[in-house]
């Protein structure tokens, strides 16, 4: 068994190989072109929370992703900030202080 075989992709791998996959497929058009379509298929495709992380791994430095990913990065939609579940709020605002 090789090590590739062993290695299970984490989710922030999963979403740098997405998108460089899809990078990679708009190369052949001019750069301004493929900038706007990568940006477009993210935000037609990728759900809040896959966009939510995206930015999160780009905020973080970008690592890994292709510099076409990077340039679309501006014209992706940022999702809103995750809220908690409903009733964690409340019974958080309930909980006494700890000591």
């Amino acid at each position: 068994m090789s090590h590739d075989e062993d290695h299970m992709l984490s989710t922030s791998e999963k979403l740098v190989m997405m998108a460089n996959q899809i990078a990679t497929f708009f190369r052949s058009k001019p750069h301004e072109e493929g900038v706007a379509d990568r940006a477009e298929h993210i935000n037609k495709f990728w759900e809040p929370r896959m966009r939510r992380q995206f930015f999160e791994m780009i905020d973080a430095g970008g690592q890994g992703f292709q510099q076409l990913v990077l340039d679309a990065a501006p014209r992706i939609r940022r999702p809103k900030p995750e809220s908690p579940p409903p009733g964690r709020a409340a019974a958080a605002a309930a909980a006494p202080p700890r000591a």
